[in-house]
């Protein structure tokens, strides 16, 4: 190796060295980025020159190269923030981000599936002003939209799960309106605590299992009346309801005991369930086309049936009856003849059908307004009611014709009990319904769950944020702002729900910090500063040996 070669391997050493203070002074530059990974360089030696020595062949290095740099993706540091949509992962996982939907040469919309995909660890997001929720950059995060259907058909179930259920492909998360509409009840739920002790209040010879519906007589209330006496139930439970409009009403399901002869060690109570009879829009065939609910006794009277219990004042079996869509109601009393037994929902609980109208215009709703709902009680069978009578007017005074559940296929949640020790009482009630309601605020969940929190008291699972992840991480390609491109090196990617798999967890008012270690840049700053200084010696003193060379001649 000639003093020429060796001034060119100092010459590499000079270039190795400056490129590596480049790659130090990048880090340290983004000391305060958000989610930065750092970056190491490493350094090879270049090919080495044979020569011929008394011992053999020798070889003398030629210089150094740069034979490496990665990316440090070591987990960052955790940093609390005030924003809920501010984001960190803690584990494996990048978020997906795209451009925003444009429009293509055809002037048809390009859909976020035909632009390109970034991936990213930061996580500071917010919604922007067309409600998506995006980066710094303005590209759209990615996620999974909620199946708000299955979350209350599982609610309505008692169905819990572990994943918050989601429906379709990856697509851009957008509100596309920053309220939820008002919801119709579906499905009420009531938790009741009866007492043993009680004694039937509103005795019947002929019909002891409706005693009170036929004591009921929602034409009262047009002379300020109450529809059904004080004297003729054991307890009463009031829960509100809303129509579609979002409007609230007023449901009362009354209690009372009945004296059965060889109940064989069970008891018996019955309950109808009522609304204000002036509410009531609902209407019957007559003679003349219709007869409005209203103007009868019936006025008021949704459903009404039986509970079962045994020895232990646990809920055995249970029936409900809702009047006939072919009832030709015509005044008089309220008629046992035309309440059948009642439809069961997908859930598998009894369902009556309510048609509010405003008590201030009087006007009633048609049938398209009727709401359906499904009362839990406390048991349930997707079956539907199987024996029995086909009329509560057939029950008469033997239990035996009471309609009621398959015992082998029922389902008990233990909402309604019987016991002596505590006087009747509501232990719960709820309902699925609600007015309109503006965003008010939202949350994200360790399974990156985006949760809406509404105006009217309620929250809503709006999306599941997707996670990507990659065969080899150090093979993504970085693209500036934070973010990654996919290479051929680092395989394409596997997407999935945070908190499952290899995937991390996701935490709210969170952003990860820089994973750059300021105290080994600094050190590595004065390494790659001596590294560079003995090369420029090595330099000056080919140099100098050069000159002697030269004076040789002289």
């Amino acid at each position: 190796m000639g003093l020429s070669s060796s001034m060119w391997a100092g010459v590499t050493g000079l270039l190795a060295h400056g490129q590596r203070m480049g790659l130090i002074s990048n880090n340290l530059a983004n000391v305060n980025t958000v989610a930065y990974k750092g970056s190491n360089m490493y350094f090879e030696d270049l090919i080495s020159q044979n020569i011929g020595t008394s011992a053999g062949v020798a070889q003398i290095g030629t210089g150094v190269t740069i034979g490496a740099v990665y990316a440090d993706l070591s987990q960052g540091g955790f940093e609390t923030t005030t924003d809920a949509l501010d984001m960190a992962i803690g584990g494996n996982g990048y978020y997906i981000v795209k451009e925003k939907t444009s429009t293509g040469e055809n002037g048809q919309a390009l859909s976020s599936g035909n632009l390109t995909s970034y991936y990213t660890r930061a996580g500071n997001f917010r919604f922007d002003n067309d409600g998506y929720l995006v980066d710094t950059n303005g590209y759209v995060v990615q996620g999974w939209e909620v199946d708000s259907a299955k979350v209350r058909s599982n609610e309505a179930l008692g169905i819990t799960t572990t994943q918050v259920p989601i429906k379709g492909s990856i697509k851009d998360i957008k509100l596309d309106q920053f309220q939820i509409p008002a919801q119709a009840t579906q499905n009420m739920t009531v938790t009741t605590q009866l007492d043993s002790a009680e004694t039937d209040h509103a005795t019947s010879t002929t019909d002891p299992f409706f005693a009170m519906a036929t004591q009921w007589d929602g034409q009262n209330v047009l002379d300020d009346e109450d529809a059904l006496a004080d004297t003729a139930f054991a307890y009463q439970t009031t829960m509100k309801v809303y129509d579609q409009n979002g409007t609230s009403h007023n449901i009362t399901i009354y209690y009372d005991k009945v004296t059965v002869s060889n109940s064989g060690g069970k008891s018996y109570w019955e309950y109808i369930v009522t609304c204000d009879p002036l509410e009531d829009g609902r209407t019957l065939p007559d003679s003349n086309g219709g007869l409005a609910v209203s103007t009868t006794a019936t006025a008021g009277l949704l459903m009404m049936g039986t509970l079962t219990f045994d020895a232990s004042g646990n809920l055995e079996n249970t029936s409900a009856y809702t009047l006939s869509s072919t009832a030709t109601v015509s005044g008089g009393g309220v008629n046992l003849t035309e309440w059948e037994p009642a439809e069961i929902s997908t859930s598998g609980y009894p369902v009556f059908t309510a048609n509010f109208r405003s008590v201030s215009n009087g006007s009633a709703t048609d049938s398209a307004n009727a709401i359906n709902i499904a009362l839990n009680m406390g048991i349930r069978n997707t079956g539907g009611f199987v024996g029995g009578a086909t009329t509560a007017a057939g029950v008469g005074t033997s239990q035996t014709n009471l309609t009621g559940f398959n015992s082998a296929t029922t389902k008990f949640n233990s909402n309604i009990t019987t016991s002596n020790s505590t006087s009747s009482t509501t232990l719960f009630n709820s309902q699925d319904g609600y007015t309109a309601g503006m965003l008010t605020g939202v949350s994200v969940d360790q399974d990156g769950v985006l949760t809406g929190t509404f105006s009217n008291g309620q929250t809503m699972e709006l999306y599941a944020i997707a996670l990507a992840d990659f065969s080899n991480s150090y093979g993504l390609s970085r693209a500036g702002s934070n973010l990654f491109t996919e290479t051929i090196d680092s395989g394409q990617p596997t997407t999935g729900r945070a908190n499952t798999g290899r995937l991390g967890t996701i935490s709210g008012n969170t952003l990860e910090t820089s994973n750059v270690d300021l105290a080994s840049e600094m050190v590595d700053m004065i390494l790659t500063q001596r590294g560079f200084q003995a090369n420029s010696k090595t330099i000056t003193t080919v140099d100098t040996m050069l000159a002697e060379v030269i004076q040789l001649k002289r």
